[in-house]
């Protein structure tokens, strides 16, 4: 069985991530879609709460689970005999980054790293620009998928009648 992990923070799943995530299903038996945990950083959506707005944006796919990590990616792909690591790339600034680590995590373990560039519709996506533009009352639900939209809206209402009080 070939297997291959979609690594990211997913604070929220945008379309883009669905996109790969998609795209990756196609390709392999099963994906991982692993919502990389970083206790440095305070995000909108608690990892539950991405874990399961991912679960039910791909209920649809029926090789697609999701699942979460913290520590070094590479680490989960030799615990969980994932042989590939799926990314999308934006932009050429992307590639730079990735690439080092592609070239890191392939001498650390020799899992490799497979690039899919973004749908042109999606190239300028990221779940920070679409939180900023959310907050500010910016028309972002072309860019979610609609449970996520509604969710991420909810959240920022709430976030701004806590600043009230």
């Amino acid at each position: 069985m070939t297997r291959a992990v979609c690594p990211g923070s997913y604070d929220p799943p945008t379309n883009g991530h669905l996109d790969i995530i998609e795209r990756a299903a196609a390709l392999f038996d099963e994906v991982v879609i692993a919502v990389m945990i970083n206790k440095s950083k305070r995000g909108l959506f608690t990892v539950e709460e991405r874990m399961d707005m991912l679960a039910e944006t791909t209920a649809h796919l029926s090789n697609v689970r999701v699942d979460s990590w913290h520590g070094l990616l590479v680490d989960y792909c030799t615990q969980n005999d994932v042989q590939a690591i799926v990314k999308g790339l934006r932009a050429i600034s992307d590639f730079d980054y990735e690439l080092q680590m592609a070239q890191m995590n392939q001498g650390l373990t020799g899992v490799e790293t497979m690039f899919m560039p973004t749908s042109p519709l999606n190239s300028f996506l990221s779940s920070s620009l679409v939180k900023e533009v959310a907050t500010y009352g910016g028309a972002v639900s072309h860019l979610l998928p609609e449970l996520v939209h509604t969710r991420l809206l909810k959240r920022l209402a709430d976030n701004a009648a806590a600043d009230e009080s």
